[in-house]
């Protein structure tokens, strides 16, 4: 059916109040309740009120709209992380909060496992990564590895663990479940290490995982720097 003059007189004084900020917002709310939507324009003029081809206005495409979404998300984290670290506490509190933004947009999240933004807020990412190792003692090369060290584990541990949010309630059971179930019930003379560590498997828990990663890239900068200042 035809729209009538009234509702087009709508959709246009929307799509006209449209602003890029808005529609980010619009895509980050889609997100945070788990929807894989946040950057089809149908469901954001939806979430607008506005006619979807309106968002064009703004955004070239879907994945210009992508890394400005994710570039809003990194600075979400960015603003979570106190003032007055050091250099280790700024890593820590750097992944924690990447952590917690991918998982409340995990849409988001999961894609930003594999892009780079080209934002100021990843600017400000890696600024904080670099001031960081530099702080540790790294310069040149060293300082440029390390610091890809630890933001490409980082985004491949936050994007992996978002990307999980999106699988059904069933596929995420059965794969929390398995270290219970199917590695219980393994070969013992085919799967010797996996049959004497099945207890100790099943106990690890996200967390741990997370914190042993996190603690392994700042040990692996300390050794690096405190083997510069032994030579």
């Amino acid at each position: 059916m035809p729209k009538s003059p009234a509702t087009k007189a709508r959709s246009k004084r929307a799509g006209s109040q449209l602003t890029p900020a808005a529609i980010i917002e619009a895509s980050l709310r889609i997100a945070a309740r788990g929807s894989e939507d946040a950057f089809t324009v149908r469901r954001l003029g939806e979430e607008l009120g506005a006619d979807p081809t309106a968002i064009y206005r703004h955004f070239r495409d879907k994945d210009e709209l992508l890394l400005s979404v994710a570039d809003h998300m990194l600075g979400e984290a960015l603003d979570a992380i106190p003032d007055g670290l050091d250099w280790k506490g700024r890593i820590r509190a750097l992944a924690d909060a990447s952590l917690a933004v991918a998982l409340k947009y995990p849409v988001v999240g999961s894609a930003m496992a594999s892009r780079t933004t080209r934002r100021a807020n990843e600017f400000r990412v890696v600024e904080l990564i670099l001031g960081a190792v530099r702080e540790a003692g790294l310069e040149g090369a060293r300082a440029a590895v390390h610091y890809r060290m630890i933001g490409d584990t980082l985004l491949a541990y936050v994007g992996q663990q978002a990307a999980f949010l999106l699988f059904d309630a069933d596929a995420r059971s059965a794969d929390d479940s398995a270290w219970n179930r199917e590695y219980r019930l393994v070969d013992p003379q085919r799967f010797p290490h996996i049959t004497g560590l099945g207890g100790e498997l099943a106990e690890v828990t996200d967390e741990q995982i997370f914190d042993a990663t996190v603690e392994a890239l700042i040990s692996a900068v300390e050794a690096s720097a405190e083997s510069l200042r032994g030579a």
